[in-house]
């Protein structure tokens, strides 16, 4: 799904002639966005989510842990945890590959860390985040995203950050 500025923070769907997916970024405000993407996990993660293989490679590279089941988690720092215990930032990039709900998640509660994986989830899937800062892409030079507040298409880590200077919400 994309969404395309209808006002000056709101958006709607709008049709495009392209097939494949695309990351759509807003920066800013947005309603009806989760700001806080961990607590919206704790109290929405399903228990297949975690045994995905994509969840257990985003742990593993994130939070240097190693999923054992469904509730637990061996962290090399912390020791076993629960699920409701990994990363912020994991937690979100869990939500954008398989909550659906078509709800916006504020990707600032993410490391820059985590960049190479938002680019990822935004190849398999149309996949809309929100940002209320730069994040730093420049672990995947080339990369393709709309800038939803410009309309501007955006595809290397430069080009993102000099379409960047001219948002005012960031």
């Amino acid at each position: 799904m994309q969404f395309c500025l209808v006002g000056q923070r709101t958006f709607e769907y709008c049709g495009r002639k392209e097939d494949r997916a695309l990351l759509n970024i807003i920066f800013g405000d947005v309603e009806n966005a989760v700001y806080h993407p961990p607590t919206y996990f704790d109290n929405q993660y399903e228990d297949e989510w975690i045994m995905d293989p994509l969840t257990v490679a985003m742990i593993k590279d994130i939070d240097r842990s190693d999923v054992v089941g469904t509730h637990l988690i061996q962290s090399p720092v912390l020791g076993p945890i629960s699920t409701k215990e990994i990363s912020g930032g994991v937690k979100t990039l869990i939500l954008m590959a398989f909550d659906k709900s078509g709800r916006i998640f504020n990707a600032s509660a993410c490391g820059d860390n985590c960049a190479k994986w938002i680019v990822e989830l935004g190849k398999k899937a149309d996949l809309t985040i929100n940002l209320h800062h730069v994040m730093d892409f420049s672990s995947v030079p080339v990369f393709d995203a709309l800038i939803l507040n410009t309309g501007v298409v955006v595809h290397s880590y430069e080009e993102y950050l000099k379409e960047t200077l001219v948002i005012k919400e960031r």
